[in-house]
């Protein structure tokens, strides 16, 4: 009995870090600097080409910032792109399904969600490049 009892013990910690396994600390990426010459309407058309490949829709699109979403199985994530000729800065703004939290002022969410933010990053990044050298 009390072996069986000590073996639960050890699971309670094996359990905690089991579910904090999925989840890691948000972080918004550092800006995205803008290669010189390109127009705002340049940047605004390559940030809507990097996140259209993959698969995030576009919400509002006014001067100066991008709201985009994306829906993935049954996750939900939304994403504010402000962006001007010098850089490009992509802020979470709420998601469904992906267990954010908030503790000690310390913001959580599923890992996924940092990967696919590092996807759109790369591929706006790669079409800035692109739109840049389409302006030599």
């Amino acid at each position: 009995m009390v072996r069986s009892r000590f073996a639960y013990l050890l699971l309670i910690p094996v359990a905690f870090m089991l579910m904090g396994a999925r989840g890691a600390a948000l972080v918004d990426p550092d800006p995205i600097a803008v290669p010189a010459g390109l127009t705002a309407k340049d940047v605004s058309t390559a940030i809507r080409a990097g996140i259209a490949q993959r698969g995030w829709v576009v919400s509002k699109d006014e001067g100066g910032k991008i709201d985009a979403v994306l829906n993935l199985r049954e996750h939900t994530a939304r994403i504010a792109i402000g962006y001007d000729t010098k850089q490009v800065k992509i802020n979470y703004v709420s998601s469904e399904n992906l267990a954010y939290s908030e503790k000690n002022g310390a913001r959580y969410i599923h890992r996924n969600y940092l990967k696919w933010i590092q996807n759109v990053v790369s591929d706006i990044s790669r079409e800035l490049q692109v739109a840049s050298i389409k302006h030599e």
